[in-house]
């Protein structure tokens, strides 16, 4: 009796350890499977890359790497001699076609007066009405140059189009600077925002909205935020079209199917804090579900 006994203990025990072994593994399986969370995440913002509108010799440099400026900060000056010169050319072709047009136009007024007494041809009124469209013409032409060198002299200063940090930067002064080529790159810092690649498999469990904790490489305390957006699509690396051609589908399959990796955006509760992290750096992010979400 004493040895039936022990015995059936033994096979409870041993079929309640089975059991809690069973749940234990099945939460793992969801955890690891169909669980909100990754460790691909990275820490993004928006980079703005600086480049003059203007080409020219650089005259000033005022900032130097990992600099935080301002929006409207002073960044750098290209050599404005050139703009000026041109800048004084147009004002004198403004002044030569103003008086070209004046001319024209008393000219016209006198022909307006004496047209009626035939002491004027219709056919050189009509040739007075022409020079004076042609000089109101080159007017409004001068003036669009007078406003372009304008223009060109103001850009010779480039200045912060957003507040941030200057990074990788080495411009110094002497160089020649080209327009539309970038010398030196802004990290805007109202952008700041972490990118979770999750898994396909996991999406039907991330709504817009749904809030988040991202514990980032090396901090002491998580971040939180809230689910922004997701991706509306991703590289299919499988195909690959041409304009006017038909689908080209690389003829291969895999046996072993991995789940593509779909980018979600998740905005921070706090950007204050947000203002001092890194461009780049790893992140695991975790969409908080029932209790944890509050």
């Amino acid at each position: 009796m004493k040895l039936s006994l022990a015995a059936s203990g033994k096979m409870l025990l041993t079929l309640a350890m089975v059991g809690c072994a069973a749940v234990l593994g099945l939460h793992l399986w969801s955890y690891y499977m169909s669980a909100p969370w990754t460790r691909d995440g990275h820490i993004r913002a928006d980079v703005v890359r600086i480049a003059p509108d203007v080409s020219g010799i650089v005259s000033e440099v005022l900032i130097h790497d990992n600099q935080t400026v301002e929006k409207g900060d002073v960044l750098i000056r290209i050599d404005p001699e050139r703009f000026r010169i041109a800048l004084d050319q147009a004002e004198a072709a403004v002044a030569g076609a103003k008086a070209s047009l004046d001319f024209a136009k008393n000219e016209l007024d006198r022909s307006d007066s004496l047209l009626n007494s035939n002491v004027v041809s219709v056919s050189r009124h009509d040739e007075l009405q022409s020079n004076y469209r042609k000089a109101d013409a080159s007017h409004q032409a001068a003036l669009a140059n007078l406003d372009q060198a304008r223009l060109n002299l103001e850009r010779s200063t480039v200045v912060a189009p957003v507040s941030g940090t200057i990074s990788n930067f080495s411009l110094r002064p002497g160089s020649y600077a080209t327009t539309a080529t970038p010398v030196a790159v802004l990290v805007d810092a109202q952008s700041f925002y972490a990118a979770g690649y999750f898994e396909e498999t996991r999406l039907p469990r991330i709504r817009p909205g749904a809030r988040a904790r991202i514990d980032i490489m090396g901090a002491s305390a998580p971040l939180y935020g809230h689910v922004v957006s997701i991706a509306a699509g991703i590289e299919d690396r499988e195909r690959s079209d041409s304009n006017g051609g038909l689908a080209n589908v690389t003829p291969t399959f895999t046996w072993v199917r991995l789940a593509q990796r779909i980018p979600v955006r998740i905005g921070f509760d706090d950007p204050e804090a947000a203002r001092q992290l890194i461009a780049g750096q790893s992140a695991t992010i975790t969409i908080l579900e029932g209790d944890d979400a509050g």
